[in-house]
């Protein structure tokens, strides 16, 4: 039984923010003045997972970052949108190129800019470090931080709920 009170199994599209989601909400500056972000390897690890097993996945953040869509590409993520100013909007766009219902999303943000997309999908997740603001309308509230695995957890969940974690048991030399 999942600890999300949710019906995973009707999940088809997983959004996620990046600060203080994917990443720490901390970020070092380079000498540059340019953000230097850390990434989760567990995190990575289950977004690569779930794209390979066909779910949507989409990164929309307010960053703009040649690393960020470097990292999240190669691990076959197809819809990265970055610069959003408009969350909500571009969530419907992406929606629509899918033809997901709002209910078979699942939304993770830290954020007031995550609040309007969070309100509209389905599943609405936060990391455990997120603005009190989105703590209050999330339905599920991971028990780690952003960037240290929040990613890992919901994916995980939707995976076990639908018989798919862990299933391939040849990829592991079982």
């Amino acid at each position: 039984m999942s600890k999300i009170a949710y019906n995973l199994s009707i999940i088809k599209g997983i959004v996620f923010d990046v600060d203080g989601v994917l990443s720490p909400s901390t970020i070092p500056l380079g000498t540059d003045g340019v953000p230097v972000r850390m990434v989760n390897i567990k995190d990575g690890y289950a977004l690569q997972l779930a794209a390979k097993l066909n779910y949507k996945i989409a990164i929309i953040t307010g960053a703009v970052s040649d690393a960020v869509y470097k990292r999240f590409s190669a691990l076959g993520i197809q819809d990265i949108y970055m610069g959003a100013s408009n969350k909500i909007e571009l969530l419907k766009e992406w929606q629509a190129k899918y033809s997901l219902q709002s209910q078979e999303i699942a939304y993770i943000g830290d954020d007031i800019p995550d609040i309007p997309p969070m309100r509209y999908a389905g599943l609405s997740v936060a990391p455990n470090d997120a603005c009190t603001d989105v703590l209050n309308i999330s339905r599920y509230i991971s028990p780690v931080n952003g960037g240290y695995g929040v990613a890992r957890d919901l994916l995980e969940e939707i995976l076990r709920a639908n018989g798919q974690w862990l299933s391939d048991t040849k990829a592991f030399g079982w």
